[in-house]
C-alpha cells in the first residue's frame, strides 16, 4: 500500500487566509468581501487577508475574485 501525502496543517487548523490579487480593490468591494481586510502593497497588488469558515467559503472567494478578473498570485492559509 501507498502512503498518502499528509498536509501540515489540517483543515481544522487553518483559521483563514491570504489571497493576493494583481491590481487594487478598492474599499466599494469590502461589502462583497465581508469579514477580510484589504492591503494594497507597493508593488500594486491586493492582499485580502482573514477569516474563512470551511473550503466552499474559500471557493466562493475565489469565483469572486475571478468575476472581477483580478489574476489570482497566491493563496496562502493562515495559522
Amino acid at each position: 500500500m501507498s502512503e498518502q501525502h499528509q498536509s501540515a496543517q489540517t483543515p481544522e487548523a487553518i483559521s483563514g487566509y491570504e489571497i493576493c490579487v494583481k491590481g487594487r480593490l478598492d474599499a466599494r468591494w469590502a461589502d462583497w468581501f465581508a469579514g477580510l481586510t484589504f492591503t494594497h502593497t507597493a508593488d500594486g497588488t491586493t492582499v485580502l487577508c482573514g477569516p474563512v469558515t470551511d473550503q466552499a467559503a474559500l471557493h466562493s472567494l475565489l469565483r469572486k475574485v475571478r468575476d472581477l478578473g483580478l489574476p489570482l498570485i497566491s493563496v496562502r492559509p493562515l495559522d
